[in-house]
């Protein structure tokens, strides 16, 4: 598709979301649990927040996506993961999995390892440094922030994609979506998402949004990415600073009509 049929779906899907409405069950960390809540509602869907072992099947009967984050990590809540994945793949929900700071610890590591071979994850969202350390090369991690560049992680991605049968998505200054056959790269975003803790964790919010309404995981994925990003641009044009910025985002993500994607997201299939 070309750039411009990218972006008229992106409204699309978008529209599909603020009719449907979907549940979005997070088990996410503590620094970003009110952020992506309302970056969910901002979008048009609804979230759930929850990690209780005893309502874990039970809420994957009405939830249409399951957003899972190791950003605040403890045994129980990737039991937690774990459960819910397990409903939510006997059901067909798409998992998307956010694994934040993989290959800074060996914990977070192998918790993100263990729920890939556990449950059917359909997307990975994370860095360059995040997601590559999935496949056990050499990458570079500080903290959560990547040292690594996207460009660099291209191809080792879209083997990773293949071995695994998942997308990956490694954002940063140029997004990229692979399935190990097709590839997208998203020019949308500013530079003020990394002054604002939990943008990483709200993009990831977005693809899970954009995944309840779309099979196509690759495409949907690369949606949410461009129009998260676009809403990002609109915010930085609108704010003096990271706290204006935040809120700003919220208003963005909210006030973005379908008309605007077509104009402002920039998608193209490479």
């Amino acid at each position: 598709m070309t750039e411009k049929n990218n972006a008229e779906k992106t409204a699309d899907l978008l529209g599909k979301i603020r009719e449907q409405r979907p549940l979005i069950h997070h088990i996410t960390n503590f620094v970003v649990m009110n952020s992506t809540a309302n970056v969910t509602l901002a979008i048009g869907a609804s979230p759930i927040m929850s990690h209780a072992h005893e309502e874990m099947e039970e809420i994957q009967e009405f939830a249409s996506a399951l957003n899972l984050n190791i950003g605040t990590l403890t045994n129980y809540w990737v039991e937690s993961m774990i459960k819910a994945g397990e409903a939510a793949g006997k059901k067909g929900t798409p998992i998307i999995l956010d694994p934040v700071g993989a290959g800074a610890t060996s914990l977070r590591t192998k918790a993100a390892l263990n729920i890939i071979v556990s449950v059917p994850v359909k997307v990975i969202r994370g860095n360059a440094s995040e997601v590559m350390s999935l496949s056990g090369d050499d990458f570079q991690i500080k903290g959560v922030d990547s040292l690594e560049k996207v460009e660099s992680a291209r191809e080792g991605a879209r083997r990773l994609a293949k071995k695994l049968g998942k997308v990956l998505a490694i954002t940063g200054e140029i997004d990229f979506v692979t399935d190990g056959d097709r590839d997208y790269e998203i020019h949308n975003g500013d530079e003020m998402f990394g002054n604002v803790t939990g943008t990483g964790c709200s993009a990831t919010t977005a693809v899970s949004c954009f995944n309840a309404v779309e099979s196509d995981a690759a495409f949907a994925t690369a949606a949410a990415l461009g129009y998260f990003g676009f809403a990002g641009e609109i915010a930085a044009k609108n704010s003096n600073g990271p706290g204006g910025f935040q809120s700003a985002l919220y208003d963005a993500l909210y006030n973005i009509k379908t008309e605007d994607i077509i104009d402002g997201v920039k998608i193209k299939q490479i």
